[in-house]
């Protein structure tokens, strides 16, 4: 063991072999260092492990340990945020990232980014303007509002509001609405953090416009309404509706606000697919203030719009929590390629992402399925089954909780290579693909595939078959 030890080049030693000096001209130096000395502990540690066991090797080749090192600098030189394959039919999966942004949406981010934009510069008047009228006008012209901004998410939306409208007041919302969003974030929670007061009234399953009525005070500074989008109360329900409570508003002179969550400006109901109200409708019902997400339904950047009367707007764009909030020129460009798509709702469906999805007939899913299938069945793996089911989609947990949608799904087991090591393999692969597991079989869900990653998960099967005793990584 001690012999072997002192055979263990030195890092000076390493940094003089060719492969080693030729990876210095491509990579930067420091993680070169880093994977040379990760390589050596990792020999070192092998070396103590197996002393005294009997077939230790007698000595050690250095092209291993720099074979070692080269694997590790591939894996330090990775990315850590980077694209995968979404083979598990959820169309909205908050965790990868949520919506995929259109090809114009992508054309307007790196056509702005390359070069000055008038982010902030008013072009026909010669000075300074305002972020918000990139998208104020077409956020109008969609929805019928009568003034529009955007920050950084529907969360910071929320906060922006309640902090402008009810900061020391209290705002009354229904116990059945007091929901908490992604990560643990609470309305209550988000709500204190805006400086306003939480007045609940109803009970969880039950709320009526005169529990509202009975808790306004001269302390009331908004009437909140939350759409509960990642959830849904069935059975002995009752809530009241947003035009309910714009009325109670009115007649108290109270600002209401509504929380869509989702928003959506697609009538998805139309093509079977949930109930949830439309951007253009919810402003119908006569709230103030409206609040919704731009990376779920409505298929665009992160980002949270807020729409309503231009006083609210004026106060809230006004607030110095606004700055704090708003949202990047990436995002900006992004959002208003995205809603310009939606000026042509049919042809909208078919170029966002997240609508294509959501809407493609079960043909097309088919179509895709058949494709995978027939790739897999073609690396003439022994022990492999392969097989297309009936199945569900998903919409997302954060978008239409409810919402399942017929497919198609591509079930692969093997006689040897459970379903969770064929998942481990797959996931942990290069693009690393994310499937389901039902009753001992992988499922790709073709719903959220495009052609061009059917075949990326055949090179990848290829790949975890190949030698079933060995881990991809």
């Amino acid at each position: 063991m001690k012999e072997l030890l002192r055979q263990l080049p030195s890092v000076d030693e390493l940094l003089k072999h060719d492969r080693i000096r030729h990876l210095l001209e491509t990579h930067p130096r420091v993680l070169v260092l880093e994977a040379i000395r990760k390589a050596l502990d990792s020999r070192r540690k092998s070396i103590l492990e197996s002393a005294g066991k009997s077939g230790q090797d007698r000595e050690i080749p250095v092209s291993g340990i720099v074979s070692h090192a080269e694997e590790i600098l591939a894996r330090l030189m990775e990315p850590s945020l980077r694209p995968l394959i979404n083979a598990t039919g959820v169309v909205v999966h908050t965790n990868l990232g949520r919506s995929i942004l259109s090809e114009a949406a992508i054309e307007r981010i790196i056509a702005v980014n390359r070069s000055y934009s008038n982010l902030e510069y008013d072009i026909s008047a010669g000075e300074r303007g305002k972020r918000h009228t990139h998208i104020e006008g077409i956020l109008s012209r969609l929805t019928g509002s009568e003034a529009a901004t955007a920050v950084n998410n529907n969360a910071a939306a929320v906060l922006l509001c309640l902090n402008t409208l009810a900061r020391g007041k209290e705002v009354i919302v229904s116990r059945g609405e007091l929901v908490e969003i992604g990560g643990s974030f609470r309305v209550p929670e988000v709500m204190e953090r805006s400086g306003a007061i939480l007045r609940e009234v109803g009970a969880t399953n039950k709320t009526h416009l005169k529990d509202y009525e009975k808790a306004i005070n001269e302390n009331t500074g908004l009437l909140l309404k939350v759409h509960t989008s990642n959830y849904k109360i069935v059975g002995f329900t009752k809530e009241v509706t947003p035009a309910e409570l714009a009325g109670l508003g009115k007649k108290k002179n109270i600002p209401v606000m509504w929380d869509l969550g989702s928003g959506s400006l697609l009538d998805l109901a139309s093509y079977g697919i949930g109930d949830e109200p439309t951007v253009r409708q919810a402003m119908d019902a006569g709230v103030d203030v409206l609040t919704f997400s731009g990376d779920k339904l409505l298929g665009g950047p992160q980002a949270g719009m807020i729409l309503g009367g231009k006083k609210h707007l004026d106060a809230i764009r006004s607030n110095p929590l606004a700055r704090a909030l708003r949202i990047d020129k990436m995002t900006l460009a992004a959002l208003e390629a995205t809603l310009g798509q939606y000026l042509d709702m049919e042809k909208a469906t078919r170029d966002i992402p997240t609508l294509w999805m959501l809407t493609q007939p079960l043909a097309e899913v088919q179509r895709k399925a058949d494709l995978l299938a027939a790739g897999i069945n073609g690396l003439s793996m022994p022990g492999l089954a392969v097989s297309i089911h009936d199945d569900l989609s998903q919409t997302g947990g954060g978008a239409l909780p409810t919402g399942k949608l017929p497919t198609r799904v591509v079930a692969v087991s093997h006689k040897t290579l459970s379903a969770n090591e064929m998942e481990s393999r797959l996931r942990l692969g290069s693009p690393a693909v994310i499937t389901r597991i039902k009753e001992g079989m992988v499922l790709f869900d073709p719903r959220t595939l495009n052609d061009s990653e059917i075949g990326k998960i055949v090179e990848s099967m290829g790949k975890i078959l190949q030698d079933p005793a060995t881990l991809v990584r």
